[in-house]
């Protein structure tokens, strides 16, 4: 164990900015969908993409790059936060080879969710199922430049990033009036669905291997500026959709925690990003936000409807833009909720922050 000391010390590093020696950098995989793809939806047939301006406006290249963000996302800024001499690459891309995939890899696909039939409107993406097998096929990979127990040790040490969940229902239940999955279960019996086949999900990856994942919850899904822009008169988030976020965030940390018991080991760490979001939601100004409802690429009320295109309206400033596109957080949002992953109290991250898993891990 470190010394409280210690953690001090280097959770104040970690919160401004000051990276840990590349020699103690640590492979990173993530799963999940558009809140953390960096990229593989673009060597895809799909509409669920982010490869043209002005995404990437404020990405060092200035140019879009499959980030549903207008700079970095939030493994980017994870990435930085850990050590790494770069983001994991996108599972997909072709220059994930040669010593690169000892990083990590990005699995995260824009569009799916915990279930197979979420995102069916965005025809091909990679559905969770697909990211485990790419997960195989890539320790395949590694194991012949690393050897087999190389390889085990790699993942086991790696840090795990997944975030799934806000497609089910957007995507999913909400999407249509009367959807297949509304028709089939309320809202209070669709959440325990899902929190069942996420655990599934949760125990796949902890058999290949991972033995730290954090695992993100939605955030308040009524408020984001496409819901505002469908469903509200005066900029009040939907009801429906943040009863859903209630529910579901309170009882992914329940299984999480029940997992954990389970396992004898804190391997899933709950990371409340309902709450993160909620703070610069409610109170914009105290994070130097000047608005949380409008977005600041798209158009319609809210700049909520459609996508964010060149044709959209687009704010001179992202910085004080707590929304970057209808669905998806500034770069600046996205630093905010990182510097929560990273030394949050227990309110936010549970049972322990990123910061003091790097403490511990480094004494082991």
């Amino acid at each position: 164990m470190a010394t409280p000391s210690f953690s001090i010390i280097l959770s104040l590093l970690l919160i401004f900015g000051v990276g840990i020696s590349q020699s103690e950098a640590r492979a990173f995989f993530v799963f999940g969908d558009s809140l953390v793809d960096s990229g593989n939806n673009n060597y895809l047939a799909t509409t669920a993409r982010a490869d043209s301006p002005p995404y990437g406006i404020d990405y060092p290249t200035r140019r879009a790059t499959g980030r549903f963000s207008n700079g970095y996302n939030i493994p980017d800024i994870i990435s930085q936060q850990i050590g790494s001499s770069e983001s994991p690459l996108p599972y997909l891309s072709p220059a994930l080879t040669g010593q690169r995939l000892l990083v990590g890899a990005n699995f995260a696909s824009a569009g799916i969710g915990i279930l197979n039939d979420t995102g069916i409107q965005f025809i091909n993406i990679i559905r969770m199922p697909q990211q485990l097998d790419y997960f195989r096929q890539y320790q395949r990979r590694v194991s012949g430049l690393i050897g087999e127990a190389s390889t085990q040790r790699l993942v086991n040490q790696a840090l795990v990033l997944m975030t799934l969940g806000g497609n089910d229902f957007v995507n999913n239940y909400f999407l249509v009036p009367n959807s297949a999955r509304s028709r089939q279960f309320s809202i209070p019996d669709y959440v325990p669905f899902l929190i069942r086949e996420y655990r599934k999900i949760l125990m796949n990856v902890f058999n290949l291997g991972a033995r730290r994942v954090i695992v993100t919850g939605t955030g308040p899904l009524g408020c984001v500026p496409a819901e505002l822009a469908q469903r509200s008169r005066n900029g009040e988030c939907s009801p429906e959709l943040q009863q859903a976020a209630a529910l579901f965030n309170p009882q992914l940390m329940q299984m999480l925690q029940g997992l954990n018991r389970e396992l004898g080991s804190n391997v899933f760490i709950a990371a409340n990003t309902q709450q993160m979001h909620t703070n610069f939601i409610t109170n914009p100004q105290a994070y130097g936000f000047i608005t949380s409802k409008v977005a600041c690429c798209g158009q319609g009320p809210y700049n909520g409807l459609g996508l964010c295109t060149p044709l959209s309206n687009l704010c001179p400033n992202r910085d004080v833009y707590a929304f970057w596109d209808p669905f998806h957080p500034s770069e600046r949002a996205n630093k905010i909720i990182v510097q929560q992953i990273m030394s949050g109290t227990t309110e936010y991250m549970n049972p322990m922050n990123l910061s003091t898993i790097l403490a511990m891990d480094s004494e082991a």
